[in-house]
């Protein structure tokens, strides 16, 4: 269990200190107990490290050196400079890298030369859902072709239903005359596009409305349902 003390915490400068497991106390209402909090100090998760800009590579590759998990999503793309244009991959979201740890091990990764901090809130960061990161790594050693977009929250919400993206939501959008999928990490405000086939998406409603009927829809009710998700 973490309360204030007077030594500052490393993500956000607040201060906490551990209280020693022998007090037993308990902490976020009646079913939290120090040994909780302790379990999720040391099980690996997946965090979000917020880098100096274009230090993203650097750190990477850091902290591989020190054995941490690390993930750092590339992208190809074009660049045209004085000499030609040349081809580069850079990061899909600009600033961040990934890493799984233990909460405990935190100070190794922020004593990284580039890493600012661990992304969170409250003075803890915060981790994310192990299939969040998990789905996008396994899509990106796929090849699926993906490219940063703008955040976005608002538009026709779908569910990715095949590949390595499967369970996924996100929001349909037309780009380049093609279907694509943004995808959104919204503890860090970013998007990325990626390009999947119409037929491996299908309407959040239609799919809340399969599970509820118990997968008894109607063709009928199929073909209205996906004809009015993806008219153009």
């Amino acid at each position: 269990m973490w309360v204030r003390s007077q030594k500052p915490c490393e993500v956000t400068e607040r201060s906490y200190a551990q209280i020693p497991e022998s007090n037993k106390l308990r902490a976020g209402g009646e079913g939290m107990t120090s040994i909780d909090i302790s379990n999720g100090v040391m099980e690996p998760r997946w965090y979000v490290a917020y880098t100096r800009s274009r230090h993203e590579k650097s750190v990477a590759q850091q902290l591989r050196h020190k054995e941490i998990d690390t993930f750092l999503p590339l992208y190809g793309t074009v660049r045209r400079w004085k000499n030609g244009e040349h081809r580069v991959e850079l990061p899909l979201f600009p600033g961040y890298a990934f890493v799984r740890i233990p909460l405990s091990n935190r100070r190794r990764v922020l004593e990284v030369p580039g890493v600012v901090r661990l992304v969170g809130s409250d003075g803890m960061p915060t981790p994310l859902e192990d299939g969040e990161v998990e789905s996008l790594r396994c899509a990106i050693s796929r090849g699926v072709n993906a490219a940063p977009h703008r955040y976005l929250t608002v538009g026709r919400r779908v569910r990715i239903t095949a590949g390595p993206l499967t369970g996924r939501e996100g929001i349909l959008v037309r780009r380049k005359g093609a279907l694509r999928v943004v995808l959104s990490i919204h503890l860090i405000q970013r998007s990325i596009v990626a390009d999947l086939d119409v037929h491996s998406v299908e309407p959040v409603y239609a799919s809340r409305l399969r599970h509820s009927a118990g997968s008894s829809i109607s063709a009928d009710d199929e073909r209205a349902l996906g004809h009015f998700a993806f008219r153009s």
